[in-house]
């Protein structure tokens, strides 16, 4: 059994001599060493022989246990320095390197002319309001004054998702909405937000885009009030010297209506080729609530009246940075975006 004992003695110094990984003196631990390892099932045949050859082979195995238990303990320590050594080196960093930047974003433009927009009417006491995207064709138009037969109720012109619901094609809804909330309260708030229409995607149209509209209502609100409200607006986007021009126009929902212009920004009303030699420029849409939509707010119109606005997010926008194609503001593109750092 002596011979026994110093053939394992070799073989397990042999087998730690070709050890390259630190994980593998594990299973040499165990295969000599553990509790069903080769040395300890000698010592449990101790009982097979003589008194005289027990403790002598018995001294021997525990003498090779340690011996081997210490060799794997070294060669343990010296191959996690060599595989720390060579993880330092094939994952260093180099700090020599330049640093990277991070580009920081910037607000959008449409962002910047809302936010500046939305400054102004909170300045002058207006609350903001909004509204679903998906629109009922009540709100979107009934509620509008609008006639059932009115063109903008063809598919052709709006987006559809069934004969009752629609993706709104204005703000207009949030007005109805907030009238029918508010109601006998007064009324002054702006209804900013995206709305949808059939339209071709070329400079000057997109099916989708960004409106804002505003409504007043309150007992004794006259049209001059309207007009007063709409020149602070102006000089306060495009400039002290700002003046404005009403036109008579149409809309279902206001009586008087009138389109609203600017004097030219970039001739000052001189005429040029922007304002076509006319010196001006349309922002927006107004009027005076139609006694109808009133009505069905809940609003008593030989007691209540009220004024209404809208105008197009990216056409103050185009006015304010002249952006000449309205395509520039959906298509993400960083060179253009970083302009307005």
């Amino acid at each position: 059994m002596k011979e026994q004992v110093i053939a394992l003695k070799n073989e397990a110094l042999e087998s730690i001599k070709n050890i390259t990984h630190s994980k593998d003196l594990e299973d040499i631990r165990i295969k000599y060493l553990g509790k069903k390892g080769e040395l300890t099932s000698i010592l449990k045949q101790l009982g097979t022989l003589s008194a005289d050859e027990r403790p002598v082979v018995g001294g021997m195995v525990n003498e090779i246990k340690n011996e081997i238990e210490n060799i794997i303990n070294e060669t343990l320590k010296k191959l996690v320095n060599k595989e720390l050594n060579e993880k330092l080196v094939n994952e260093k960093i180099d700090i020599t390197l330049d640093g990277r930047k991070t580009h920081s974003g910037v607000k959008h433009p449409l962002r910047i002319v809302l936010d500046e927009i939305e400054e102004v009417f909170l300045g002058l006491g207006f609350d903001i309001a909004e509204g679903p995207e998906i629109e009922s064709d009540y709100y979107n138009f009934k509620a509008m004054n609008f006639e059932d037969d009115h063109p903008a109720r063809d598919a052709q012109d709006t987006l559809y998702v069934n004969k009752e619901v629609l993706f709104r094609t204005h703000t207009s809804p949030v007005q109805a909405r907030t009238m029918k909330l508010k109601c006998p309260d007064p009324i002054r708030v702006i209804c900013p937000g995206r709305v949808f229409r059939r339209d071709a995607i070329d400079p000057t149209h997109s099916p989708q885009f960004h409106q804002i509209e505003g409504l007043v209502v309150d007992k004794n609100v006259k049209f001059s009030d309207l007009i007063g409200t709409l020149e602070l607006f102006a000089k306060r986007m495009f400039g002290d010297n700002m003046k404005i021009r009403l036109r008579p126009s149409f809309f279902p929902f206001t009586e008087p209506s009138v389109e609203v212009d600017v004097s030219c920004i970039f001739c000052g009303g001189k005429g040029c080729s922007f304002c076509k030699q006319s010196g001006w420029l349309e922002i927006l849409g107004a009027g005076s609530v139609h006694p109808n939509v009133l009505r069905m707010g809940g609003y008593d119109p030989d007691i209540y009246s009220g004024f209404a606005f809208g105008m197009g997010l990216e056409r103050i926008t185009e006015l304010i940075y002249q952006i000449n194609d309205i395509r520039y503001f959906f298509e993400n593109d960083i060179r253009f975006l970083h302009q307005f750092k």
